[in-house]
């Protein structure tokens, strides 16, 4: 038996422009995470037992674009026999994966990119194949284009590495440093959100006035820039929260945001809150604020007040 566990993951800053070269900025959040056991199985056939989705089924019936059953056959890569090789060293007849997750789907806080990282993990360990990071995270970003169309790659980039993460498509990945940690409060809507939607709509604006959402684009950009430098030197978290809320002005314009979300962002400012924007694909999810340590509970409180259904405290080290 092997197991692996991924991590959830929070944008900071730079959703939807990263898309389109731009820099973004995301952190794994390690209170909520995927889990993988992957056992021998008496009877044939690879079973996957997801009940967080309700599937229970054998690989062969899951379609060539099932993200799940598309994860598990990159693992056994081209061979017409995947299950020869395990039942020549007594592995048994067939293999049993078990699929759980504590984090909310489509909430912006990396689901699908936990779950197949995870599950790379343990069946690859399982069947004796050792998979670099590199080629975990190159595996996961194939699945992601399932789950998302044209993702960023910046979900599977920050859950197979769990280490903050500077990404700017199509270029080598950067993890950065935080000067000093500060602590951010996640508040889920509890409206599910898939990002495939919301990215398809934001292209669909691009498409029809390239020059404006460029612009658009590159403040974004310039926005994650900044950011990166006030995380790396620690200080001056007003300006780090200021910066949040520039963000989350420009996602309004991309008509990401929601009535929800932006109900959720003004209360937890009014509670104290240096900075709070949206996190992730945005018409749904999760929206992230920057607190100091001792106000995170108030905020929170405040969060569900206003409608959060639920909410996560997290510290970025």
């Amino acid at each position: 038996m092997t197991r692996a566990s991924a991590p959830g993951k929070i944008i900071l800053f730079g959703e939807h422009a990263v898309v389109y070269g731009r820099p973004a900025l995301a952190v794994p959040v390690t209170q909520v995470h995927a889990d993988v056991e992957v056992t021998a199985a008496p009877r044939r056939g690879i079973w996957i037992h997801a009940p967080d989705v309700n599937l229970h089924a054998e690989l062969a019936s899951l379609s060539a674009d099932h993200p799940l059953g598309a994860a598990i056959r990159s693992v056994f890569g081209p061979h017409p026999r995947p299950l020869s090789r395990f039942r020549e060293r007594g592995g048994g007849e067939g293999i049993e994966i078990n699929i759980s997750s504590t984090i909310p789907v489509a909430s912006g806080l990396g689901s699908g990119a936990a779950v197949t990282v995870a599950l790379l993990r343990a069946l690859s360990s399982f069947l004796l194949r050792s998979l670099s990071f590199d080629e975990v995270n190159s595996l996961a970003y194939e699945i992601e284009k399932l789950h998302h169309g044209t993702p960023s790659g910046i979900d599977n980039t920050v859950i197979t590495y769990a280490r903050p993460v500077y990404f700017i498509k199509g270029q080598p990945i950067e993890t950065f440093t935080v000067g000093a940690p500060f602590t951010i409060v996640i508040g889920d809507t509890g409206i599910r959100a898939p990002t495939k939607e919301s990215v398809g709509d934001v292209r669909k604006l691009w498409e029809a006035d390239q020059a404006r959402w460029e612009k658009v684009f590159d403040e974004v950009g310039e926005i994650a820039k900044s950011a990166r430098e006030k995380i790396e030197r620690g200080k001056k978290k007003e300006e780090l929260g200021a910066l949040m809320n520039a963000n989350h002005a420009l996602l309004q314009e991309m008509t990401v945001s929601s009535l929800e979300l932006d109900r959720l962002i003004v209360a937890a400012r009014v509670a104290g809150a240096l900075g709070a924007k949206l996190s992730g694909g945005g018409r749904g999810g999760n929206m992230i604020a920057l607190v100091e340590k001792e106000s995170a509970p108030a905020v929170a409180e405040a969060l569900m007040s206003a409608g959060a259904k639920r909410t996560i405290i997290t510290e970025v080290i």
